[in-house]
């Protein structure tokens, strides 16, 4: 569901009144920042964020999602903000490691939508070093008491629809932490040749692999039957 960003208080009421009509997930931004919002660190969002690991709606974020995206020149063409539009995503989930929001709310779970998964293994090993080696100045440990990889296993779910590469990294990405998509009616996803494009990406894994991200992964997070 939709909600008024530009209250926090409005947004939880919305978010509850269709929580409590079976709605399970709820639009927010990726990097609010880029819509002239409150940051993760200020403290605005911390009602919100209770309220819907209460609740138990996951808080979903499509990718592109702060409305600004990564741009590397004016006169560059479409393909490059296009190929790099991941960096919306990498942004965003470095915040909420470091911000201290999924240490506060540990029953908080955040879904990242069409923004693939190869590139989370090494965002994990590059959060997990500097958490460590450049703890001394860089504010790693300010809000972040574990390593930053802790709060994503247990608490962050991507999703991708053409994504090779992540499929053989899906060991260091977390087996229960991905979704298939299909990105319907997206020009960029695999409709109407899913069912294919599923069984090319992820087929050759075994039956109970296959089935938590083609679905039993999503049944869990949303609490669906």
């Amino acid at each position: 569901c939709l909600v008024p960003l530009w209250d926090v208080d409005l947004a939880i009421d919305e978010m509850r009144r269709n929580a409590a009509r079976g709605v399970r997930a709820v639009a927010f931004s990726e990097l609010p920042t880029f819509l002239d919002l409150p940051s993760l660190y200020s403290g605005y969002w911390e009602p919100f964020f209770a309220a819907c690991a209460e609740t138990g709606t996951a808080v979903a974020m499509h990718i592109g999602s702060g409305t600004r995206t990564p741009q590397t020149s004016p006169d560059a063409p479409s393909a490059v903000p296009a190929t790099i539009i991941f960096g919306n995503s990498v942004a965003s989930m470095t915040d909420y490691m470091y911000s201290g929001v999924l240490h506060r709310h540990p029953e908080l779970k955040l879904l990242y939508a069409e923004a693939q998964i190869g590139w989370i293994p090494y965002l994990l090993e590059r959060a997990d070093d500097v958490w460590d080696t450049h703890r001394g100045w860089s504010g790693s440990r300010d809000h972040c008491p574990e390593p930053p990889s802790t709060y994503y296993h247990r608490q962050i779910h991507s999703c991708f629809f053409k994504d090779a590469v992540g499929v053989g990294l899906l060991e260091q990405v977390g087996e229960d932490n991905v979704m298939f998509e299909t990105d319907y009616p997206h020009q960029d996803g695999t409709w109407p040749h899913s069912k294919r494009a599923a069984a090319e990406q992820f087929g050759h894994l075994g039956e109970t692999l296959v089935a938590k991200i083609a679905r039993g992964n999503a049944i869990r997070l949303l609490g669906l039957d």
